[in-house]
């Protein structure tokens, strides 16, 4: 299975032509990935060619931290570090995400040094990784099971002198789900940060994921004031929560200095086609994938496709001033069709058809080329 998905790799590599074109330009948007393939394989050279063939610069890998752990001793996950320092001296930007199990949610002291030092200790033996993302979507049950913005800004508070002490230039990324009420968390983080009197930031950038309500809903669309979902269109609501909850204090807002937006999760799942069928096991979730290519031929007609959804969103990261990187979830897409299937790629690596278009949006996004006109002010 590794040397067929080297193949692939290379494969893809001529179809696509191995451009070196540079993911972050224009006003410095960072193209990224969220996929943990280097985790199971050793291939990291093709793994970053294949990155830089579709105009990406950088990959969000996870790393599990369980209670009790206080530096990272499994022999896997310190396999997993040294590929991603093998891919940072590739030229990848690596951003590592450590988070748990939902129920073991750092909400105690003791936790809370124990993920802090299993952090540092994950940073020290990935030399070059300097990006790191305190847990994921703290906001979100799936990820934390009684979500607390007081709790999490103890934890972000901790970890950022942590690992600040050991790493001055480290980039300390919180993390929200778009879907469960983010407004109202991020006005509880800042609550929580002015009651502790603290004065130096608990982040240098905000981690949001931005995730439509489904596949299909437009990347700019905007949400009711009193909706629970901010998503990528809800650009000014999103900013105006952060600037209520730390206008004053000691933690900057997007926007000032060099903090910003990083949307580290968005994605649009694609049907699996007849002739793709045979790479995909297990049974379908998502009740609204939508075709990677309409009228392609091989898929069936739709109105939206993920080519023209994936390419308008990354347009419009780039046209709202405060965001500073957008991921796409995933490279690859997972074979099990339980998991997600919103990759650039089918599970053998070859190109899925909207491949062309996502490549014309991030050299746009390059070239400082992207018209920022068509989306209405309200969203950017």
């Amino acid at each position: 299975m590794l040397r067929a998905k080297t193949l692939a790799a290379a494969a893809l590599l001529v179809v696509l032509g191995a451009t070196a074109s540079a993911a972050r330009a224009g006003q410095g948007l960072l193209i990224g990935v969220d996929d943990d393939s280097l985790e199971w394989t050793a291939t990291v050279p093709h793994f970053v060619q294949v990155q830089r063939s579709l105009g990406i610069g950088a990959v969000r890998m996870t790393l599990q931290w369980s209670p009790g752990e206080s530096a990272v001793l499994d022999k896997t996950d310190q396999t997993s570090l040294r590929r991603m320092s093998q891919a940072v001296r590739f030229g990848d930007r690596v951003v590592l995400d450590v988070y748990g199990a939902a129920g073991a949610a750092p909400t105690t002291p003791l936790a809370r040094s124990q993920f802090c030092q299993y952090t540092v200790s994950a940073l020290q033996q990935a030399p070059g990784v300097n990006d790191v993302v305190i847990w994921n979507e703290a906001n979100s049950p799936k990820f934390w099971a009684s979500p607390d913005p007081a709790a999490y800004e103890a934890l972000l508070a901790q970890c950022y002198d942590a690992i600040h002490a050991r790493r001055p230039w480290a980039n300390v990324i919180s993390s929200t789900s778009p879907h469960q009420n983010p407004a109202a968390f991020i006005a509880g983080l800042g609550a929580a940060y002015r009651a502790s009197g603290r004065t130096s930031p608990i982040f240098d950038t905000f981690g949001h994921n931005a995730y439509p309500q489904d596949d299909a809903e437009a990347p700019d669309a905007q949400h009711a004031a009193t909706s629970h979902s901010i998503d990528e269109g809800d650009y000014e609501r999103l900013l105006a929560a952060l600037t209520s909850a730390f206008s004053g204090t000691g933690q900057p807002v997007p926007g000032q200095g060099s903090v910003t937006i990083w949307y580290l999760e968005d994605g649009f799942q694609t049907i699996v086609p007849p002739s793709e069928a045979g790479l995909y096991d297990g049974t379908e979730l998502d009740r609204s994938p939508i075709p990677a290519l309409a009228l392609s031929g091989q898929e069936t007609s739709a109105d939206v496709d993920q080519a023209g959804q994936l390419s308008t969103a990354l347009e419009l990261a780039y046209c709202q001033p405060a965001v500073g990187a957008f991921f796409n979830f995933q490279l690859v897409d997972d074979p099990d069709l339980a998991g997600w299937q919103s990759g650039l790629l089918w599970p053998d690596w070859t190109p899925k058809p909207s491949v062309p278009a996502f490549r014309s949006a991030a050299a746009a996004v390059a070239a400082g080329q992207v018209d920022c006109s068509r989306f209405p002010a309200s969203v950017r």
